[in-house]
């Protein structure tokens, strides 16, 4: 596979191609993915701490992966492989929408949230990416979390937290966090409040 990532405008129009490292140290423009993993069997998302050996980054906590689409690679072939190989969850799914229905399609679809841009400087590298938002929270059934095992090349540690934990600790300390975690933790956190709405309206119906 090409290992060329994917230059965009600003409407995720597809511009060109580069390689991964020259497009972090000239800023440009990119396509890129961030995954939000919430288990509601025990109210509790996924974080990972980045590896310390990453070019940037390391030691932050983050969202339960991330990563760029490869040049002719599809988002759903890439995030499949991201889980497997950062999480080694082998996990079958389709995208929905995030305004798609009740938000309810069982424990096979992973919604895309929205998305946005950012940029953040790390001194000769930067991070300028349109980051496509996802969320995978299966409704029914809970998440076999004894299957995630970190890659430790991509995260040195993993950790299930609530919402309200995840908030406090945010608002104490910013910097333990990767600069894209807060406005893409925004967006899938909107589709997880609907969800859950949409989850009581479904229950007290068919009590």
């Amino acid at each position: 596979m090409d290992e060329s990532i994917i230059l965009v405008d600003e409407n995720d129009n597809e511009i060109g191609y580069g390689e991964k490292l020259k497009v972090h140290q000239e800023g440009q423009l990119h396509r890129a993915f961030s995954i939000f993993i919430f288990d509601w069997s025990n109210y509790k998302m996924l974080l990972q701490k980045r590896a310390g050996g990453k070019y940037h980054s390391g030691g932050k906590w983050s969202n339960a992966c991330c990563s760029h689409p490869r040049r002719g690679q599809s988002m759903e072939t890439a995030l499949k492989d991201r889980l497997l190989d950062e999480l080694g969850m082998d996990v079958d799914f389709r995208i929905v929408e995030q305004g798609a229905g009740l938000l309810l399609h069982g424990n096979e679809t992973i919604y895309h949230c929205g998305q946005f841009i950012y940029y953040a400087d790390f001194g000769g590298l930067s991070e300028h990416e349109l980051d496509h938002v996802f969320l995978y929270s299966p409704a029914f059934g809970s998440i076999n979390r004894n299957a995630i095992h970190a890659n430790p090349e991509e995260a040195e540690d993993i950790r299930w937290v609530t919402i309200g934990e995840l908030q406090e600790w945010m608002e104490r300390s910013p910097e333990d966090f990767s600069a894209w975690f807060k406005p893409a933790f925004d967006i899938a956190y909107e589709v997880l409040c609907r969800q859950a709405r949409n989850m009581d309206m479904f229950e007290r119906g068919s009590q």
